[in-house]
């Protein structure tokens, strides 16, 4: 019995799906992202700096929350929300394996605390800078 390619095509395709692991990215990876982004919004920037990261993680902007306000002065701690007490795993990558290795958390994470503490989405170079701060913790 000849099988076609109708058949055997979709049987292709959904076992190398279920073969393929899911692809998780590193902290750095995401980070060379924000590199390349950063370089097509400024054909000037060269770098990002873990010291405007960590002035921007601990400082207030305007409102009474700083990132640190829930993920504390050092991000290789367990924090808590500020309003609801929660537990909130810790932040640095060195503490914490899962953080940063998924583009669409990543951004759905900055919207939403970048929202919180600033009244406004972050920036390209902000997202870097926090994000090479972050990666500085060990």
């Amino acid at each position: 019995m000849q099988l076609n390619r109708y058949v055997l095509l979709p049987l292709a395709i959904s076992a190398a799906l279920v073969m393929a692991p899911a692809q998780a990215e590193t902290p750095q990876e995401i980070l060379d992202g924000y590199t390349a982004q950063a370089k097509t919004e400024d054909a000037a920037f060269s770098v990002f700096d873990a010291a405007r990261g960590k002035l921007l993680f601990n400082n207030t902007h305007g409102n009474d929350w700083s990132c640190a306000s829930c993920h504390t002065q050092n991000p290789a701690d367990t924090g808590k929300h500020a309003k609801t007490d929660k537990p909130i795993e810790p932040l640095a990558p060195s503490a914490n394996a899962e953080r940063f290795t998924s583009p669409k958390k990543v951004e759905k994470w900055f919207k939403r605390n970048c929202n919180d503490v600033l009244d406004r989405t972050c920036t390209t170079l902000e997202k870097g800078d926090v994000l090479t701060y972050l990666l500085t913790i060990k």
